[in-house]
């Protein structure tokens, strides 16, 4: 069906979002609506499944949880209304540990942690406004993963706040989570 014709100055609400068709998959930064299609590549899925099943083996039966795209991340500005949100993003995977940022529709609140796999259509997205967007959100742990190199990047904040490249894994190499140091990924059961 699509998105109906809109002023490129235009922005829109998750109040707008939830009107959209629901077979459709879209963002909302800072109101501007991102379409979420294609499909990701078989690479890229192959990554997602091998992250979430290694973290939600980790955090089975702990207060965190891990939640995989598509998946709601609604990130408000303080004193908006809920349907006022300027910024709906569906990061690749997430980890949200206080109960009262998950409801019916997804997460409200910034993640603690916030994966995202690169694609060719996501690529700028994902290391550019995004990244921005999580920075400035609160997220505390940000990884760029590359299927294709097969490597991810740690971000996290400096004391002012902004990101900065931790790290960057390799495959045959240990991630040991930050925020959650009992968490240790092999990144050969990722990139295999």
């Amino acid at each position: 069906m699509g998105l109906p014709q809109f002023s490129r100055n235009e922005k829109f609400t998750y109040a707008d979002l939830l009107t959209w068709p629901e077979e459709e998959r879209w963002e909302l930064i800072d109101g501007v609506p991102y379409d979420m299609s294609p499909a990701p590549r078989t690479a890229h899925q192959r990554v997602s499944t091998n992250l979430v099943w290694v973290l939600e083996n980790f955090f089975r039966n702990k207060k965190c949880r891990v939640f995989a795209a598509p998946f709601d991340i609604r990130l408000p500005k303080e004193g908006k209304d809920v349907f006022e949100i300027t910024n709906v993003v569906q990061p690749d995977i997430s980890i949200i540990c206080d109960p009262k940022k998950i409801d019916e529709r997804g997460g409200i609140g910034a993640p603690e942690l916030v994966i995202e796999i690169l694609s060719e259509s996501s690529t700028r997205k994902d290391i550019g406004i995004k990244m921005l967007l999580y920075q400035n959100s609160g997220v505390k742990e940000y990884w760029v993963v590359d299927p294709d190199e097969e490597t991810i990047t740690v971000y996290l904040p400096d004391k002012t706040g902004k990101y900065f490249p931790k790290r960057t894994y390799h495959k045959e190499e240990i991630i040991v989570l930050s925020l959650f140091p009992k968490c240790k990924i092999k990144l050969h059961d990722v990139f295999w």
